[in-house]
């Protein structure tokens, strides 16, 4: 794998790993991590086709965007990321906020995107669950970034000590206003896109965990189902970083999907 920092049209810059050749595969990592969260993941695909981890605004090496970003702000960034690697039609895959982004780029960009993952997706929160992430976005812009809790929502007590310790790390490491800003969207962006997913033309697998209460069951089941198409899959046992403790069960769906025939 190689890493390496390039620039978009509006000469911002955007910290990429890559591995391998051939048909391309983008993908998004999730709140708070970096492009290094993928590893378990580019270890297997790279033997597939060349595989591209992108950091997200104020993540990694990439710069935070500017103002007040909301979802279709990242779109469009990871559109304009898509331009530069001059990859276009691609495979997009994304996880948590990375799912949103993905989704966005399907509705949005369907020229940009071949087909599209969408692991551990959030979609219409109840209310509940709104106030409750709401109120964790406003603890970020609010300078408040202990990593016990997420850690606590995302691994279960005792389990997987080694990747949780790895997530603990880029949790500390990423850049506080960019965390911020992209937790604020991550938060505001469950429903920015559910009304249109019968738009997405793409082959769409949606992948979530047994455990995971945030990116439930319920919500990949009902994003399936309203994409023509698109594949629901559900790891029994595991939590939101199941890219992380289930690699080999994610990976077996991965490179089923892209598998699957593009009309």
């Amino acid at each position: 794998m190689t890493s390496t920092i390039l620039r978009a049209s509006d000469g911002s810059r955007f910290g990429v790993t890559e591995a391998g050749a051939g048909a391309p595969l983008v993908l998004f990592h999730g709140v708070g991590m970096c492009a290094e969260a993928w590893t378990p993941q580019m270890d297997v695909l790279a033997a597939q086709g060349r595989v591209i981890a992108v950091d997200l605004p104020g993540h990694g090496n990439s710069d935070v965007l500017p103002g007040a970003p909301g979802l279709a702000d990242y779109v469009r960034w990871a559109a304009g990321v898509i331009a530069a690697l001059d990859v276009a039609p691609t495979a997009v895959a994304g996880h948590s906020m990375g799912a949103l982004i993905a989704m966005g780029l399907a509705v949005e960009y369907p020229d940009l995107v071949a087909r599209a993952c969408l692991l551990n997706p959030v979609y219409r929160r109840d209310a509940a669950a709104r106030a409750a992430v709401m109120e964790r976005a406003r603890a970020l812009a609010d300078g408040g970034g202990d990593p016990e809790a997420p850690l606590a929502r995302w691994f279960a007590p005792g389990e997987a000590p080694e990747a949780r310790a790895r997530v603990a790390r880029w949790l500390r490491q990423v850049n506080p206003e960019g965390y911020a800003k992209t937790y604020a969207a991550f938060a505001a962006g469950d429903a920015v896109y559910a009304g249109r997913l019968g738009e997405i033309r793409c082959p769409v697998l949606v992948l979530t965990s047994e455990f995971d209460h945030n990116s439930s069951p319920a919500m990949t089941r009902q994003i399936a189902g309203a994409i023509p198409g698109a594949r629901a899959v559900v790891i029994p046992g595991e939590r939101h970083m199941v890219g992380l403790t289930a690699p080999v069960a994610v990976n077996r769906e991965l490179l089923l999907w892209l598998k699957e025939p593009v009309a």
